[in-house]
Formats: structure tokens, sequence, C-alpha cells
């Protein structure tokens, strides 16, 4: 009986501290209150209606973040044995996630609250919500004010203060309570800056989502097959413009997106209805463009930017880490540009990417430099991957890659929201004083693609339109080009690179930079200048194809790649060409690498020197006579140890050049006056080469000064592969004495000039 009363006196006492504990308000995780209520610059003109609904997202704090930022550390490390060890969303749930109590407890709070569940699941660590005002000012403890916008034409909705909940534990934040900022896409119209003329395959010459993959990794066999990609959108779409855009272009849909809502918004958006869809199509077109084979592509929906202007940024973005709504993209990116009230509200989200393997790519924007007044959120936040613009020059419709500069509108800088800078910005030689970066704050970008004025696109139900530009075509084309960094990496038995800033920063600073980037370094700044390397308009530089996809992908630990300079040549039959192989170490590799050739035809050798070698060594590629002409793919190959790499030499070997052969084969005279023309001889021509001879670029050297060089029979001023004629040759002899000199050929052909020799006697001229 003791026993027994005890026990029921401890549990009542319990209840009593839960319930105590339950009713005091906890304050969230992050800011809500926008400063300009708080000073007063925007005046409160009123409230929102207790019955009007409201669309939000609650989000769970994680648990044990010290342990979350060693891990991501050791995850980005190549020393370290977790080096790209990723995390499921499960298990990233287990070890950071709430607890199942915590979840749950959440759970019946917003039932109690009167709030409609859009969707909830403790692996998205989120409760997506509607509610009356009323609801949510009771339950966050807030009043839901209008006021006006102190620099736009409109009204906005935003709390009081910040709110508070009655749970035993802190949240993290809760989304969709101010439509202060309203989401901005990241395109533009323009006009295309005079220069060289633009060569793309779509109508009016401008660029299709083909061209950039043509000219940032060429016609190589990867696709993206095996891999899906996400785009995060604040608006819905109509597919039918998607489908209009292939039409038009003459290419093959490779397939219809999946669209997915979240937080409880339309994927639909018809101009009729007052919405755009530019963007959303953009997005669509330059993601499947770079890579169509992919298994689909998945537009999140969380926003109704052309409507009421609010959005739920986390209720995507807790979408995009799961695999509840669909297979987890590990290509991901944005165009849209926001200002949160606190810049590190979707860290937690953008953190568990990173664990997980997944890259989220953002436009830097098309404001030129960043500040306060402009957006530079979410590019500038530390775990996304801020794209800048470039103007791009493509060797013809669907050609390689030619040139590039800067695009002057692209978005860049320091960013205005006081984030830190990240460790792979802080190394050595990243900011310096010709970048005029910051060595304390994040810089941007990290990497940037074609934004100018050059591109076709599709929208709204009322047809399509050209030169449109920004960095919204710049974002998702280098997620379609991860999508096919990740389709190697799956094939070749590498781990993806995930979050890739911790590796180009490196790489960048290392000798295969030129192999992976081009580096972009002249143009129109954003306010920064244009340099080499690293600067704050085009961060690294756009892809340079399989050399960046080749980097991104290697395994742990110290390793290599090699590269060519030139790579590709073109050597004619008997003659031989040099290219210079560079080693370019990775991780820490010091070790000598020994150099092979394979693929190479019968009658051509290549050699290296010096072999084995720890920098360059200089590849001879020697083509004999016999090699048939054509284009061959040489792979040169490096080992050492356990450890290798190749890269490919394109040699083009091209038939012989014009041979001059002379019948005799020597011109000889005898005794000729000083001064006075020589007498003529008269010789047979041949050309014995595989190429055409121009036989009008003649002149001699030494003791003779070539006074004609004629025909007599069947010659013109060029002669064909393997023909004669005749021909005659009348001199002045420079001095007295014994002549000798050589009669050369000049053809534009390797192997030119080639002479033959002339010898003689010159006597003083008869005197007068």
């Amino acid at each position: 009986m003791i026993r027994r009363s005890s026990v029921c006196l401890l549990a009542v006492v319990c209840m009593i501290a839960i319930a105590s504990t339950v009713c005091q308000a906890e304050s969230l995780m992050t800011r809500h209150v926008r400063e300009v209520t708080q000073n007063g610059e925007a005046v409160m003109v009123g409230r929102l209606p207790a019955t009007q609904t409201m669309r939000f997202d609650i989000v769970m704090a994680l648990r044990h973040r010290p342990e979350l930022d060693n891990f991501l550390e050791e995850l980005y490390d190549p020393t370290s044995r977790s080096y790209r060890q990723y995390l499921t969303p499960k298990e990233f749930t287990e070890r950071f996630g709430p607890s199942q109590e915590d979840y749950d407890a959440l759970i019946a709070f917003v039932k109690e609250s009167g709030f409609t569940v859009i969707h909830a699941s403790r692996d998205s660590r989120d409760v997506q919500l509607k509610g009356t005002v009323g609801a949510v000012e009771k339950a966050f403890h807030v009043t839901m004010g209008v006021y006006q916008h102190p620099t736009e034409n409109r009204t906005f909705f935003a709390p009081d203060r910040e709110p508070t909940v009655d749970l035993a534990f802190q949240l993290w934040h809760i989304s969709g309570l101010d439509n202060y900022s309203l989401p901005h896409p990241n395109f533009k119209h323009g006009t295309r800056v005079p220069g060289p003329q633009i060569t793309g395959s779509c109508p009016g010459n401008n660029y299709c989502g083909s061209d950039m993959r043509a000219a940032y990794y060429g016609s190589g066999p990867l696709t993206g097959t095996g891999q899906n990609m996400g785009l995060l959108e604040l608006a819905g779409t109509d597919l039918a413009d998607l489908t209009t855009y292939y039409k038009n272009v003459k290419q093959t849909e490779p397939y219809t997106p999946t669209l997915i809502s979240t937080g409880g918004y339309s994927t639909t958006c018809l101009e009729a209805d007052g919405c755009d869809d530019t963007e959303q199509t953009i997005d669509m077109t330059q993601e499947m463009g770079m890579a169509p084979g992919t298994t689909m592509l998945y537009m999140y929906v969380c926003g109704d930017a052309y409507g009421t202007g609010d959005f739920s940024d986390t209720a995507c973005l807790s979408a995009m880490v799961t695999t509840e709504a669909a297979p987890l993209s590990l290509q991901l990116s944005s165009s849209w540009s926001w200002k949160p009230a606190d810049p590190q509200t979707d860290d937690p989200y953008l953190e568990q990417m990173a664990t997980q393997g997944q890259s989220f790519f953002d436009a830097a924007g098309d404001d030129e430099h960043w500040t306060s007044s402009n957006f530079a959120y979410p590019c500038e936040d530390q775990n996304v991957i801020c794209v800048g613009g470039t103007d791009l020059i493509t060797n013809g419709a669907g050609g390689p890659w030619e040139s590039e500069t800067s695009w002057p509108d692209s978005g860049g800088g320091i960013s205005p929201d006081g984030i830190t800078i990240p460790s792979w910005q802080q190394l050595a030689g990243v900011i310096t004083k010709q970048n005029e970066g910051s060595t304390t704050l994040r810089n941007g970008p990290d990497v940037a693609a074609e934004a100018n004025f050059n591109f076709y696109y599709c929208s709204d139900q009322s047809g399509c339109g050209e030169d449109l530009g920004g960095t919204s075509f710049a974002a998702p084309m280098w997620a379609g080009f991860l999508a096919l960094t990740n389709q190697y990496a799956a094939e070749n038995g590498d781990a993806a690179p995930g979050f890739i800033d911790p590796a180009i920063y490196p790489l960048g600073l290392s000798g295969g930079y030129g192999a992976a980037f081009h580096d972009i370094t002249s143009g129109t700044g954003n306010g920064f200048p244009v340099g080499t390397g690293y600067d704050l308009v085009t961060g690294w530089g756009s892809p340079n194809g399989q050399g960046l996809i080749s980097a991104l992908t290697q395994p742990a630990g110290p390793s290599f790649t090699l590269s060519a300079n030139p790579s590709s040549l073109s050597v004619q039959q008997g003659s031989s060409g040099t290219s210079t192989i560079t080693v370019n170490p990775l991780n820490g590799f010091t070790g000598s690498v020994t150099l092979s050739a394979s693929g190479q035809p019968s009658g051509v050798t290549v050699g290296f020197s010096p072999n084995p070698t720890t920098t360059t060594s200089t590849a001879t590629f020697t083509v004999g006579s016999g090699v048939a002409t054509g284009t061959y793919t040489i792979t040169i190959g490096g080992v050492s140890g356990s450890l290798t790499a190749s890269t490919n030499v394109s040699l083009t070997v091209t038939a012989t050049g014009p041979v001059v052969s002379f019948n005799p084969a020597s011109l000889t005279w005898g005794k000729v006056k000083v001064g006075k023309t020589g007498a003529a001889k008269t010789e047979t021509v041949t050309n014995t080469g595989g190429s055409t001879l121009d036989i009008s670029n003649i002149a001699t050297s030494g003791d003779f000064a070539l006074k004609a060089f004629t025909s007599k029979k069947k010659c013109g001023s060029t002669l064909a592969a393997g023909a004669s004629c005749i021909v005659k040759v009348t001199f002045t002899p420079e001095q007295t004495g014994v002549l000798s000199g050589n009669l050369t050929f000049t053809d534009n052909a390797a192997g030119s000039p080639q002479s033959v020799p002339l010898s003689g006697t010159g006597e003083a001229a008869a005197k007068e």
C-alpha cells in the first residue's frame, strides 16, 4: 500500500510538472518580425480579418547540431574515412531529426489549435497547414497586421511580434506568416550587346537548351540516365508551354515533368488568371536540354507569386529532402530570389541536402552587384551553389564552346545579409586584392554559365519569344550538368560529388583548373573586376565538359587527373607533333605517374619525355608515311600504384605535303659572268608528295639571285600531287669564284620550305 501510494504521488507530481512546462510559451529559433514593422517605416493600416484563411508551415528544429557540423566537415574531407558516405533521409531523421515524442506533441498542438493539416511527416520535420487568421493569432500569440509597404505601392501582412508556441521544446521556424518580400524570378528581357553573331539552333538563331549541352558538355554519351532532377518554383505552370517549345524547335520532348504541390499551393499557372509561367518553363527547358536522358524532372510548387504573393520556401525544401512525394533528386535548382526575415531560415534543409549527396543551385540575380536593396538570397547562403551569368559564343548552331566573357548584368558580390565566409572561400588564393572579395563574408557567385539575351522561350499560352536572358537560364543548366556528372559517377562505381562547393574551390587553385573550367577573364563586371581565377562576377567560370565531370567524381584519398595541351593535333604522314601532358594532383597526391598511350593506329608511335613524371611530360606523336588519313582518338593513361587516370588526344592525320623532285637532282652551271644573266637550264620538276605544290613561290639563297623560273611545258602556278612539268631556270651570280646556294620552294604545307642545291663558278664581268 505504501509503495502504491508513493507511485501515485510521483505520477501526480510529474503530471503537474509536465502541465507547467507545456503552458510556458516557447519562442522560435529564427526571426519572423520584419525590421520595417519594428522601426515604423511600414505603417500599420489595419488587421487581417480573423476569418481569412492562411497557409503556413511549421518547421521543427534539428537535434545534435554540433554532431551535424562535424559530420558535414568529415563528409566533404577527402582524407576522411567518412568522405562521401552519404545518409538516406531515414538515417538523417534518426541522427538529427526530431524525436517521435516531439513530433507527436506538435501534431497534437496543431489539431488542438484548429488547423487543417495539408502535409506532415517526421522525416520532413514540418507540418504544412491552413487555418484562420484568428486561430493563427491565438496559437502563436501574435497580431496579424496589414502594413503599408515603405518602398512599393502595396500593402503586406505580417506579425507584430515574434511568435511563441505552447510546447515544451523550441521550434525552428514558421514560414508563410508574412508577404513582405514578393519572390523575384531571375530572367529579364533585353537587347543583345553588339558583338559576334549568336548562332543558336532555335528560331532567330537564339539559343536552345540543347545548345548549352553542346557547348558545355559536347557530343559525348552522358545524358543523365538514371537521374532525377528537381526544381523549386514559387508559382505553378502550364505544361502545354513546354510542349510548344519542343514542337517549335523541332525536338522531341524527353518526357512530361511531374508537378508536385507543397504547402497546398496550386500547380496551375494560367495567363488568364494573371499568372506568368515564363520562369517555370525556362527552368524546365534548360535542365532537360542539358540532360535529356534523365528519368524524371520534378517541379515542387510552394508559392502563389502572381496572386497573393505568399509562399513557403520550407514546404518545397522539406519535400526535396525526402522520398515521400518523389524519389530523391541529387540535382536541384531554383531561379527565384526573395528576402527572408532571417537568412538562416532554410539552412537545416540545405545542410540535410549536403548530407544526402544533393546539390542545390540558385541564380545569382540580374541586378548587378548585391546590395541590401536587391535580391541576393538564397544564392548568398553558404549551403547553396550560386550561379552567375556569362556571354557565350559557340562555333555554330549546336556547336562547341568557342569563347566566353562576363555578362554585365550578372548578380554577385558580398553577402548583404552578413552571412559569414565559408571555409572553402578562406583557402589562400581565392580572395585576392585583384578580385576585391571579402575575407569575412560570403562571396558569390561560385560558378557561372550563359545568361545574355540570346535565348528562345515559350510561355503563358500566348506563343514564344526571343532575346530573353538572365541567370534563370544558368542555374538549371548547372543542375542538368550535374545530372551528367552523377550518371558518370554511378556508372563508374563512384559516389556522387554532392554539394560541390568544397570540391571546386581547391580544384580552382590546382593545376587541373583549366581542364575543368572555362576561366572567364574578360568582359564588363557588376561593380567587381573580372579576371583570372575566381572573381565575384563569374566565380570559377563555366563547366568544361568531361574535364570537370572527371574532376568532380574522383574517388576518396590522394589521386590525380591528366590533361593534354593541345588536346587536338593535326600531323602529316611522315611527320610528328607534340602535346604537353600535365599531371594534376588531387587531395595531396605526390607520387610519380607512368604514362602510356592506347588506341593509336598501326604506324603511329607515342613517346613521353620524361616518363614517369610528377608534373608534365612532352608526348611526341610520330606518324608513319603509310598511316591512313583520318582522325583517331588516342587515350593517354597514367598509373601511380593503384591509382589511374586518363585523358584523350584527338590526332588528325593529313596527307603528306608536297615534295619537290628535280631531274637532274641539282642545278649546275659552268662559268658565268657576275652581273650577267646566266644561261637558262631546262629541268623537270615533279611533285612526289600527297598534296598540291605551289610552284609560283620560288626564291634563291646563297650566291645566286633568281632572274626567272618559267614554265616551258605543262606548268601552271601549282603542280598536283604526282605530276611533273618542265621549267626554265635563269639566274645572276652574286660574286666571283665557286658559287653555292639553293633554289627554295615555299608552301603552306608542313615540311616547307624545301630546297634544291645550286652550284657554279662566277667570273668577273668583262670591262667595257
